[in-house]
């Protein structure tokens, strides 16, 4: 699906796998794509609109999100931006925290978010018509957050409230679609909230028509995400019914990311 304003730039999520996204972003000329897991989808994306891909944002170093880097880069020269702590197929600009991808005329800030992968890295932009956009790998979910792969409750924590203290207009673009299994455990958290009841909702009928759940934003996602939300007094709770010596926000963080690795 495409989210588009004519005067400025198209962003596009393109599908990949079961339930992955690539992010894709051009001018009507030039694109850059986020984490290609798979070179065929972007490629096939590129020749039907005419593009030149000139860079390649990654997040981390998981297969589906790297996997199509090289041939794209072969295949066209573009230039790949990456986590330096992190793998990623070579030649490739190193980036950590603070640091800034130029791609499209766009200064993207990198903002260190650990957890997942140990180098995680995320990709921020003030103003891509007229908001904030956030491409944020496997780090931040609708309605949830990535599993702790490498990381600790400690730095997925800090990672998210990075992320949640960008303004509230701020597009998230997610690397998965996990809205309604995220949403289900989200519900059962926190079932007095509305705004995750409506937004569910909406979801299950995006969904129904084939259509992404994505882009999310900052300010939903801190009405609806329990990860976002675990110091609220009612997330917090759940969770320590669960595991009642939870007595401190990484605790009781730690405790909420179990609940949803048992959650069926």
């Amino acid at each position: 699906m495409a989210f588009y304003n004519p005067r400025f730039m198209e962003l596009i999520a393109l599908p990949a796998f079961e339930d992955n996204y690539l992010w894709l972003l051009h001018d009507g000329t030039q694109a850059l794509v986020v984490d290609p897991g798979a070179a065929p989808p972007v490629a096939d994306a590129l020749r039907r609109l005419g593009l030149r891909l000139a860079a390649i944002l990654v997040t981390h170093h998981h297969g589906d999100h790297t996997g199509g880097v090289a041939a794209l880069r072969e295949a066209t020269g573009a230039r790949v931006f990456g986590p330096a702590r992190e793998r990623i197929p070579e030649p490739f600009t190193p980036l950590t925290g603070g640091d800034r991808a130029l791609a499209l005329g766009i200064a993207f800030r990198v903002i260190d978010v650990p957890g997942h992968t140990a180098g995680h890295i995320a990709y921020f932009a003030d103003d891509v018509d007229g908001a904030p956009l956030l491409f944020c790998g496997d780090t931040l979910f609708s309605g949830g957050c990535g599993r702790l792969f490498e990381g600790t409750p400690a730095q997925m924590l800090a990672s998210l409230d990075a992320l949640a203290a960008l303004p509230a207009s701020t597009r998230v673009c997610c690397a998965h679609e996990y809205t309604l299994s995220n949403l289900r455990f989200a519900r059962v958290v926190e079932p007095a909230n509305a705004a995750l009841a409506g937004h569910e909702r909406q979801c299950q009928g995006l969904r129904a028509q084939g259509l992404p759940t994505l882009p999310s934003s900052v300010g939903l996602e801190r009405a609806i995400n329990p990860f976002l939300r675990s110091r609220e007094a009612a997330v917090a709770q759940a969770a320590r019914v669960r595991a009642p010596a939870a007595n401190d926000d990484v605790a009781v963080f730690a405790a909420l990311r179990q609940w949803k690795n048992e959650f069926k």
